[in-house]
């Protein structure tokens, strides 16, 4: 940063050092240590300068009464993408790695007015209609099949081979999907939030697979979220149809394996929970509190030109929520601990706020719970500040999070009750097998977790 004398200081590491106004975002300084970087941004008011990738402008929100402001203002702050005017004027350019997350698509996360309510109803609907003690089971059902990948071993990086895994086998039972279909889905899933040399790729595959799944169960419709999608008094288009399942998704899958890894980063290093004295609940809690898995998201744009906080904002310039900062503000030091515990904004606030927030919590409940009864005796396999953290400007995400266990034998689990209604894509009511597979090929994970129900 600069040296005049207008501009805070920026913490010690803080790229903004080299120049220029704007603190970034993006890189290994700020996933190394983000709370430096928020007291930093405080120090400008509720609303303070940053950049999201290089050359990319935008104001982030860090104060929690400010940023309800926002959240629950829509006549004044707008969701709709095309109203980001950087972009419209070409200052942002449409590679740029950020724009996936911020450009325009039509759900019901980038619109507003009757065209939000629209959309937003069919989801909410939708996903109404999934039974929680059926979603459970169906959680314990995967985690015992990731278990069995790896409990042979006595090691595994539970990041990447369980809480990336198990929120992508979920949603492909949610959406109903057959094997083919699913395996689709899961690699292009990852791929995407992954990046590397299979992105574009990994997309192709996400589109076709869905593009299937609606042409199946325009055919075919089942008790799964996709046909109720389908058949919702929204009357949704095939291509409404896919952007409201890559939304659900894109939130469904990659903020819920950073709850759950951050979750079990949580329980496996903090003594309050590994002593036994705090449930797993008590550190999603936490974790939502302190390390929301979504940091800075909601990108909203003023309507008109106004003055906010400290910040005069032009039309469409875009504006950022910082949860993580919001939920960490010192003025609420003093009253926090008495709020609901359902109080912080890793939800969001407002119309816009997650309609599946019950449903991931639950899912990450039933993930820790089921993976500690299992392998009671796991614990970390580094120590707890040698862990990385996966540099971006929107996620609170580990890169790995290693663990070690005395190896065992997978356990012989339950097999849903025959005729079990709740089971949307109706996976087969048989019993797991009791011994370890070959980890999947990638991309073959869900045809793989079928199979491994079949007696």
């Amino acid at each position: 940063m600069e040296t005049q004398s207008d501009f805070p200081v920026p913490p010690p590491g803080c790229p903004a050092h080299h120049g220029g106004e704007r603190v970034p975002l993006y890189g290994p300084e700020f996933a190394a240590d983000p709370d430096a970087f928020y007291a930093h941004l405080r120090s400008y008011g509720p609303i303070a300068p940053v950049e999201l990738s290089p050359g990319v402008e935008a104001n982030l929100v860090t104060d929690y009464s400010a940023a309800l402001q926002v959240l629950q203002n829509p006549d004044a702050f707008a969701k709709d993408a095309r109203r980001w005017r950087d972009f419209n004027e070409g200052k942002v350019p449409q590679n740029s790695p950020v724009v996936p997350m911020l450009g325009y698509r039509p759900n019901c996360l980038f619109t507003d007015g009757a065209e939000h309510l629209r959309l937003r109803q069919a989801v909410t609907d939708s996903l109404a209609g999934v039974d929680p003690h059926w979603l459970s089971r169906h959680v314990e059902q995967v985690a015992s099949y990731l278990i069995a990948q790896f409990s042979a071993r006595g090691t595994v990086d539970l990041l990447n081979d369980y809480a990336k895994m198990l929120p992508l086998l979920v949603f492909n039972e949610l959406l109903g999907c057959p094997p083919e279909i699913g395996d689709r889905l899961v690699f292009g899933t990852s791929g995407i939030f992954d990046g590397g040399v299979d992105a574009e790729k990994a997309n192709e595959e996400l589109t076709q697979g869905l593009l299937e799944l609606v042409a199946l169960k325009r055919r075919q419709p089942g008790n799964d979220v996709t046909s109720r999608l389908m058949q919702h008094d929204a009357k949704l288009s095939d291509e409404e149809m896919i952007h409201q399942l890559v939304m659900l998704i894109s939130a469904g899958t990659e903020p819920q394996r950073n709850l759950i890894a951050n979750g079990l980063y949580l329980m496996l290093s903090d003594e309050r929970y590994s002593g036994g004295g705090l449930l797993v609940e008590d550190a999603i809690d936490d974790a939502l509190w302190n390390q929301a898995p979504m940091a800075n998201y909601a990108p909203h744009y003023p309507v008109q030109d106004t003055e906010f906080g400290n910040a005069r904002l032009a039309a469409g310039d875009l504006i950022l929520i910082s949860f993580a900062a919001a939920n960490t503000d010192p003025k609420l030091s003093s009253s926090r601990q008495l709020l609901s515990k359902r109080a912080h904004l890793a939800w969001s606030a407002g119309p816009h706020a997650c309609p599946a927030k019950d449903p991931a919590q639950l899912i990450a409940v039933a993930a820790i719970e089921k993976l500690l009864n299992q392998l009671p005796d796991i614990e970390l396999a580094v120590p707890a500040d040698s862990l990385t953290w996966r540099p971006g400007p929107f996620h609170r995400a580990l890169a790995a999070l290693p663990a070690r266990f005395a190896p065992a034998q997978p356990r012989r689990t339950a097999a849903p009750p025959a005729g079990q209604q709740q089971t949307p894509s109706a996976t087969p009511s048989v019993t797991p097998r009791s011994r370890p597979q070959e980890k999947p090929e990638k991309g073959s994970w869900w045809s793989s977790f079928l199979a491994w129900w079949k007696v």
